[in-house]
């Protein structure tokens, strides 16, 4: 039996696309309200998969995706308008980078700035790989960040992924060389120090010693112990220890190192080893070298290596971090079909990945069928990889009927289930839901990490007036014994910046620096905000200046807060400065930063300097926008020259840019306020501004004057 792909007649848009499983009755979630389970929300064609008989192998794989792929490129998005709101004070754009980076908030993860996903090979006596990741934060973003995952962005050791393997107490001449090589004198080499064990360690012993060492995360003592064993004679090096150092090179970040290892790798048969393949290509995704990582498996093809799932769900994630789409994920997964690699855990988790990054969700639940179809059950991680997604795409209830259907198949969720659920409703500024997931996942036995009480400490933080619990939260967390990361400390200042406590932002900035937490970007930018919403430009020039001391690199969002910063403080050369200084890292001032610019210039009483401003942008091949025109308008009521906001009202006109109408009433209330009665300039903006209320103006034309009959009088 094979699978065809039928696509029915549309439905209307409340009509279920596919249903996973059909008899299983899904509970509502204590904290969501009722719903259908994967509503589309978009009239599209119903997919579902029906058995078909066909003589085609079971191990081969159907081209089900294709057609689902192909549709969904040749689709367009309708563009929504989004409305656009200027006030004197803090007014935003639809595609403010300030506005969405505190709006989105992510920086609230769990993995640390500027980390990637990493694929770990947890090491026993058969070889057993498990997907995990590591990063220091989720973003992240992450990300991606972060901005920034095989599955999800957690650390292994908090999220509960996969457990830490705890390593037997090292004995006999292992114990002695571990404790040797952590405990090394400064006037010997280890190569030195290990003279006497000459002869008389095993190949065995070797691989556990570089599995402690590796676990201590003692990377040079590796390379020295591994240099060793390649000088002994007979040589003590075996593809089980190219397994088990090869990865912790790529986590530690020496890929160049690992490439130069396998390079020099003996050439006999027993080092052309799927294995030894696998950890070197982990490694180097790890350290984020994906071109090598890929040369590497090329390497392997052309030695005709047979792959095997690891190799497969590993390069499924390479693919995606080079860039490369679902589709070609797709079609790599049927080529390793081919070669004989099977539907299991790991490759389908990289696969569906894939697809959830590019908001595929509907092709990641058709994989989720096919898999219990041929009998590979979903975990948690797949559970976890689908809610992240449909989190992250605001379909928060999708993901609450997922996570109620993992706990009825007897699914056991993690901390990482509960952390998904709880950053959603963390963005949605929902703390008591937050509050409520908290105790639920302490009554199933599970314990709260750093991400958990970060997620906490940000639903409160993203609200006015609300600084005080989301600073009992972050006490909270430390008394409980839990370490805040950057992340924590980051969504704490946020608290503070929101509430106007710029004070006790700072307060908490250098808390963080005594406590030896390293401030990620994202750290530097929330403290700047709190800043600029507090008028304090002399320590935003510190902050500034400690970041280009410390070589931190900022981010669109950083860059928009410096200029408008300064700018509103008057210190246009500083603003300008700043332009100068992003501009050599590649971040060119936008639409945004003019109208930062010109907001700055408008309040301190400077218009004469918009046009100026707006050439500048057509030099620059900027399209002003309504924010753009907004701006220059109410700067020009303001100082009474009404010819120029007229002017500038009907260039906003014919470049098809509208005001909101309640800045239209904003407007016109100034007017009356600002002219007399007799000034024929305040007369004709008004008379726009009324059009555009949609008030009838004393002979004005109506849309259908041209279509009415004269009557000729006859004579």
């Amino acid at each position: 039996m094979s699978l065809s792909l039928i696509h029915h007649k549309s439905l209307p848009s409340s009509s279920c696309l596919f249903y996973l499983h059909p008899s299983t009755s899904h509970p509502t979630h204590t904290l969501s309200k009722p719903f259908f389970f994967l509503h589309s929300k978009t009239p599209t064609s119903s997919l579902s998969l029906c058995a078909s008989p066909s003589n085609v192998p079971h191990s081969s794989t159907t081209r089900i995706f294709l057609p689902h792929l192909q549709q969904q490129q040749e689709q367009t998005e309708d563009e929504e308008e989004e409305d656009i709101e200027v006030t004197e004070e803090e007014g935003h754009d639809p595609d403010d980078e300030v506005y969405e980076f505190f709006k989105i908030g992510n920086w609230v993860s769990s993995k640390e700035p500027q980390n990637e996903e990493k694929l770990y090979h947890e090491k026993n006596q058969h070889i057993s790989w498990n997907l995990v990741t590591d990063t220091n934060n989720l973003d992240e973003e992450r990300g991606m960040g972060l901005e920034d995952i095989l599955l999800f962005l957690e650390e292994k050791e908090e999220m509960g992924y996969c457990e830490n393997r705890k390593l037997p107490e090292a004995e006999g001449i292992v114990g002695e060389i571990v404790q040797l090589s952590r405990n090394l004198p400064q006037n010997l080499t280890l190569e030195e120090a290990l003279d006497e064990y000459e002869g008389r360690v095993s190949e065995k012993e070797c691989w556990e010693v570089l599995e402690i060492l590796g676990e201590d995360q003692l990377l040079l003592r590796c390379l020295c112990f591994f240099q060793w064993m390649r000088l002994h004679e007979p040589s003590l090096v075996t593809p089980q220890a190219c397994t088990v150092l090869f990865p912790v090179l790529g986590k530690g970040g020496m890929g160049d190192k690992l490439m130069d290892l396998f390079r020099n790798l003996p050439s006999s048969k027993e080092f052309r080893d799927v294995h030894v393949y696998n950890a070197t290509i982990s490694g180097l995704m790890s350290s984020g070298r994906y071109e090598d990582a890929w040369k590497v498996y090329e390497s392997m093809e052309t030695e005709n290596i047979q792959p095997d799932h690891v190799t497969c769900s590993i390069m499924i994630t390479v693919m995606r971090e080079l860039g490369h789409s679902a589709k070609d994920a797709w079609e790599f997964f049927e080529k390793m079909n081919r070669k004989g690699v099977g539907w299991t855990e790991e490759v389908l988790g990289a696969l569906m990945k894939s697809f959830c990054v590019e908001g595929l969700m509907r092709g990641a639940l058709i994989i989720q069928s096919e898999m219990e179809k041929k009998g590979v059950s979903s975990n948690v991680n797949v559970y976890n990889t689908l809610m992240d997604a449909y989190c992250k795409s605001n379909h928060i209830e999708e993901a609450e009927g997922l996570f109620v259907e993992m706990k009825a198949k007897g699914i056991k969720p993690t901390t990482a289930s509960f952390n998904i659920l709880m950053h959603a409703y963390s963005r949605r500024m929902q703390p008591k839901i937050v509050e409520k997931l908290l105790a639920e996942m302490q009554d199933v036995g599970l314990k709260p990490n750093a991400e958990s009480y970060t997620s906490l400490i940000s639903a409160y933080g993203r609200q006015k007036k609300m600084s005080e619990m989301a600073a009992d939260a972050f006490l909270k967390m430390k008394k409980v014994g839990i370490k805040p990361t950057s992340n924590s400390y980051t969504a704490l200042i946020h608290a503070y910046s929101v509430s106007g406590l710029h004070e006790k932002a700072y307060m908490a900035f250098k808390n963080m620096q005594r406590e030896g937490i390293k401030p990620s970007i994202e750290t530097y930018t929330t403290l700047l905000d709190a800043f600029r919403r507090a008028g304090d430009a002399q320590t935003l020039m510190k902050i500034w200046r400690l970041m280009m001391s410390k070589k931190v690199e900022g981010t669109r969002a950083t860059f928009n807060i410096l200029v408008d910063g300064f700018a509103k403080q008057g210190l246009y050369m500083e603003a300008r400065d700043v332009i100068s200084q992003f501009g050599k890292l590649g971040l060119h001032p936008t639409v945004m930063t003019y109208n930062m610019l010109m907001n700055a210039y408008a309040r301190g009483g400077q218009p004469s300097k918009l046009p100026q401003l707006l050439k500048e942008m057509a030099v620059l091949k900027l399209k002003p926008d309504s924010v753009t025109y907004s701006t220059m308008i109410f700067a020009f009521v303001r100082v009474k020259d009404f010819k120029r906001a007229v002017f500038y009202h009907k260039q906003m006109v014919k470049s098809r840019q509208m005001m909101d109408f309640s800045l239209y009433q904003k407007l016109h209330a100034i007017v009356d306020v600002k002219a007399s009665a007799k000034n024929k300039d305040r007369s004709a903006l008004l008379a726009m501004i009324e059009s555009k209320m949609g008030v009838k103006v004393r002979g004005q034309k109506d849309e259908f004057w041209k279509y009415k009959k004269r009557h000729v009088r006859e004579t």
